[in-house]
């Protein structure tokens, strides 16, 4: 199946010929993560955890279970989840006192702990960030990495002393956010949702959203101010320096399995995966390529570089498989190495190594030498193109339109007066989401694509994947 000929089947046929999940589970949506799919969620994973930890997060893990009692004090967030969870009934066969949950996210398993252990204002800001299983009852079709049942979560809870230094923490999360996009090549767009939109019980909520080639949204995060909305609640204040106690300020920031199924969508081709170097968990691999009589040669020096990459940082692999090269060479560009090294009788005998890039196929001679250098360079060039084109293909995909007849299956941008109803008329009549108003000011001037009245706010809209 071809990806620009159908899109969906495109992206369901690598996932599985690359075999990063099985789908095969008898719980629908609840998939097996693969050790290929797997090296590739830590590889993101570890990205996660060296921003958070050097921006003085500390990680922590909350139990899965969550009491109905606690799940219910805040009301607007039960609202919004209670068709989506899953309940604990019984424990064998005596039914629970107080029924229990799975966590569809952590707010409410978070904050009666967050209770105790914020007592002065010397305990804030408190920054806690956690890597869990999440479930939500998607229904949904499911889709493997975008829409699933349990899933892979990362979610960053703070606490402030007030507004100003919860907005401050909403900025660097910002300013993570844009680290990691650009070690995943993955281009984005941030906007602020409408009301009926947010997240419940969110004071406002951003939307962290990409565009894939078929020309849909995909949410791969999002990031709330809920200022005092879950601390009275659950009652987490703080005395302050006066004796005054207070009620804390919080914000959240989460991201999902989705950033796979996006590195997925965006950048793999009909061959299957592209992986930016910065989260492939083989960036090289080197297939020696043998002729009669020279194998053990041939071997010996693919070795060599394999030792030399190595300890030169780079994750390398070395296919030493009793196949045929062009066989390796088919099996890689499936998983989406960014680097080939191909090693035959001939290169030896001139010095030289052939590189083979996956993103652009694109083939060079380098010195054995400096193989070392050669191979970091390349990887970082590959890196920085990736996250170029990208970029690029996503703003040639977002479009300004005026009214909403005719419309392409693109990122849209368009008028919009931000009336309720005016905004509600828009999704219903192009049966696309409105995705916000973007959080980086733009100069605009048009009028309202509904009601016709002049309005310098654009909004953003897509179809969701």
């Amino acid at each position: 199946m071809k990806k620009a000929e159908d899109f969906s089947e495109w992206y369901n046929e690598i996932v599985e010929r690359a075999n990063l999940t099985d789908k095969r589970y008898p719980v629908k949506g609840m998939n097996v993560w693969t050790p290929y799919g797997w090296k590739i969620m830590q590889a993101i994973d570890q990205h996660i955890r060296r921003e958070f930890d050097a921006t003085g997060h500390q990680e922590v893990c909350f139990p899965l279970l969550i009491p109905e009692d606690q799940f219910a004090k805040e009301k607007e967030h039960i609202k919004g989840f209670d068709a989506e969870v899953f309940w604990v009934t019984h424990a064998g066969l005596n039914p629970l006192d107080v029924r229990l949950l799975l966590r569809p996210t952590s707010e409410t398993a978070m904050y009666p702990v967050f209770a105790l252990w914020v007592r002065s204002h010397a305990d804030l800001p408190l920054k806690t960030y956690q890597i869990v299983n999440t479930f939500r009852y998607e229904t949904k079709q499911t889709r493997a990495f975008i829409r699933v049942r349990e899933i892979h979560f990362f979610e960053s809870h703070t606490c402030h002393a007030d507004f100003d230094d919860a907005e401050r923490q909403v900025n660097e999360d910002f300013a993570i956010l844009s680290r990691l996009a650009e070690e995943l090549c993955i281009p984005y767009g941030l906007f602020k949702r409408t009301e009926w939109d947010k997240f419940p019980g969110a004071f406002y909520t951003v939307g962290v959203d990409t565009l894939f080639p078929s020309g849909k949204s995909l949410q791969l995060g999002s990031i709330h101010e809920y200022k005092e909305n879950f601390s009275k609640p659950y009652d987490i204040k703080y005395e302050d320096e006066k004796g005054e106690h207070k009620y804390v300020h919080q914000t959240t920031f989460g991201m999902s399995e989705r950033l796979v199924g996006a590195v997925v969508a965006i950048h793999g081709d009909d061959k299957g995966l592209v992986l930016p170097p910065a989260v492939a968990t083989i960036q090289a691999v080197i297939i020696p390529v043998l002729s009669k009589g020279e194998t053990e040669k041939v071997s010996k020096a693919a070795r060599d570089i394999f030792e030399e990459l190595k300890c030169a940082g780079v994750k390398v692999h070395i296919d030493e498989r009793d196949l045929r090269p062009g066989a390796k060479y088919y099996d890689w560009e499936l998983k989406g190495v960014p680097l080939r090294l191909e090693l035959g009788m001939k290169d030896i005998a001139k010095g030289k190594v052939t590189f083979v890039r996956r993103d652009t196929g694109g083939k060079s001679l380098h010195d054995r030498s400096r193989i070392c250098a050669e191979a970091k360079d390349m990887l970082e060039k590959i890196q920085t193109e990736m996250w170029t084109r990208a970029k690029k293909d996503m703003s040639d995909n977002t479009i300004t339109v005026n009214s909403l007849e005719n419309l392409p299956e693109k990122l849209l941008r368009m008028g919009w007066c931000g009336d309720e109803k005016c905004g509600r008329s828009i999704e219903e009549r192009t049966g696309r989401n409105i995705l916000g108003t973007p959080i980086v000011e733009e100069h605009f001037e048009g009028k309202c694509v509904v009601c016709n009245r002049p309005t310098s706010s654009p909004v953003y809209i897509a179809r969701a994947m």
